[in-house]
């Protein structure tokens, strides 16, 4: 029996509800977030720089930013900042610092402090805006840079990638970078290796696996 036109409609769109029920066809990620599992962590590679093309970009480690009410997980972190300021200086690497607005040089934190010399500009989360952090890399012929920072889904994700797309390569040592929370941290280290153009221009590694 062939259906009324109207009851064919109620048919149609009643299937339409049922598939906007379904997981597969949810309105919006709200829909679907409790169905969320984390991706396997991406591999970390080691690296061997060139002293004279990389520079290392130490982002907004001042007390305004990495701090044990906010970001213990960046007070944590900074024997392993210290050590590595102290290699790649030793190397000869070409160390750049920034800050945010609300911070000055006097506000960096002991264990990464600069050396006189040393440049520092400041910006929101992305350090070339505004900034003439392109001109200060390019004029030293930099083409590699090592983000480390206070906060990963801040400065590190947006400098990151904007080095990524001014054509520097990018390595970014995981235990290098703070935040709030652990997930702040996982979807910052996603996002760097599976975003469109930054994928073939960004490393993940370990302050330990840098020679």
């Amino acid at each position: 029996m062939t259906p009324r036109p109207g009851l064919w409609r109620l048919a149609a769109l009643a299937s339409v509800m049922a598939g906007l029920s379904s997981p597969l066809s949810a309105q919006s990620i709200i829909e679907d977030w409790a169905t969320v599992q984390a991706p396997p962590p991406p591999p970390l590679t080691r690296v061997t720089v060139d002293p004279q093309t990389t520079a290392l970009l130490v982002l907004d480690i001042a007390k305004q930013t990495c701090n044990a009410e906010q970001r213990p997980r960046c007070i944590a972190m900074l024997p392993r900042v210290k050590t590595l300021l102290a290699a790649a200086r030793a190397k000869g690497l070409f160390v750049v610092y920034t800050l945010g607005a609300a911070s000055t040089t006097a506000d960096i934190l002991p264990e990464a402090a600069m050396i006189g010399g040393e440049p520092v500009v400041t910006s929101g989360p992305d350090k070339f805006v505004n900034t003439d952090l392109e001109k200060i890399l390019k004029d030293k012929g930099i083409k590699t840079v090592i983000t480390i920072g206070a906060a990963a889904h801040g400065a590190v994700l947006h400098t990151a990638a904007g080095s990524a797309f001014r054509g520097f390569k990018v390595i970014v040592p995981v235990d290098g970078m703070a935040a709030e929370s652990v997930y702040a941290e996982q979807y910052t280290t996603w996002d760097l290796v599976n975003a469109p153009r930054l994928s073939t221009m960004i490393t993940l590694t370990k302050i330990g696996m840098i020679d």
